[in-house]
């Protein structure tokens, strides 16, 4: 994976440092990856964005893969959206990017959002793929929501999920080789068996139930808005759309400047339908019309 490649760590502070993949040559993209997975997601998206002339940079969340986060806290700020998004923007300076193009899958959604909201300087271009707003989630619970994402709640709870997980991860977290390509899955299937990594990603969660609502509310209430254009994309074969309908309405009282279609893939688009989403990325990214 990866072929031509550096890999980096950039250290943020005494407890957290982040594993990075960067390679190319021009403008910057950062691409953040979302639940259970690592920045491998991105390996078959990731050398097609290089080739066509942007410089790729693919970390590990903080707590993710091989990046390192802090102990947890009562309040979860240590794992916050807001922490995890100071984290990349510290990674793009150290590698010598102040102003980046962006993109967050899933779980890294709600991040490249933070990212875009906090430090608007700092972004020309949000790609926001397979997500919503968590407030925007949370919003509009259903019993449909609660039943197919119940994974969101029991993460929430002290200390049962990690017991349950850890006890067999191997059960828990299911991946396909064939799909996700055995490095990407290799790489993958060791950091779920490391309880560090899985407590990470539970608060994680426990963060987008508590703080990381407040801070969007706090925005929403405020009128803050996503100043970058902004592309949404979902996968076709997911329940965004069943979940939600139009993708785009949500999105436009977030961002002014919202363009964006579904990709024929399931939720891991990166790995199910590279070609589709980095050609995407790519007009996106070079300001090229949809």
């Amino acid at each position: 994976m990866f072929e031509g490649f550096e890999t980096t760590r950039v250290r943020i502070d005494d407890d957290t440092t982040i594993f990075v993949r960067h390679a190319g040559d021009g403008p910057p993209v950062l691409l953040l990856h979302g639940h259970p997975r690592t920045s491998a997601t991105w390996h078959r998206v990731a050398p097609l964005l290089v080739r066509q002339g942007f410089t790729v940079v693919c970390p590990d969340l903080r707590g993710y893969g091989r990046s390192t986060g802090p102990a947890p806290t009562v309040d979860h700020s240590g794992h916050s959206k807001r922490a995890v998004a100071g984290d990349m923007v510290e990674v793009m300076r150290t590698i010598g990017h102040t102003r980046f193009a962006l993109a967050g899958h899933d779980r890294g959604g709600p991040v490249a959002l933070r990212l875009a909201l906090d430090h608007p300087g700092a972004v020309s271009r949000v790609a926001l793929i397979d997500c919503l707003p968590l407030s925007e989630h949370l919003s509009r619970i259903t019993a449909e929501f609660a039943t197919q994402w119940w994974h969101w709640f029991f993460f929430a709870q002290p200390g049962i999920p990690e017991r349950v997980i850890n006890a067999d991860p191997d059960s828990w977290y299911r991946g396909d080789p064939a799909t996700m390509g055995q490095e990407n899955y290799d790489e993958w299937r060791s950091t779920t068996r490391d309880p560090a990594v899985v407590r990470a990603m539970l608060e994680d969660y426990r963060a987008g139930l508590t703080i990381d609502r407040r801070h969007e509310e706090d925005d929403r209430a405020a009128g803050t808005r996503i100043k970058a254009p902004a592309l949404i994309l979902w996968s076709l074969r997911d329940d965004l759309v069943d979940l939600y309908g139009d993708p785009l309405e949500i999105w436009r009282s977030w961002a002014p400047d919202v363009r964006g279609h579904g990709i024929d893939a399931g939720h891991h688009v990166a790995e199910e339908a590279p070609g589709p989403l980095a050609s995407s990325l790519a007009g996106f990214f070079a300001g090229r019309p949809e």
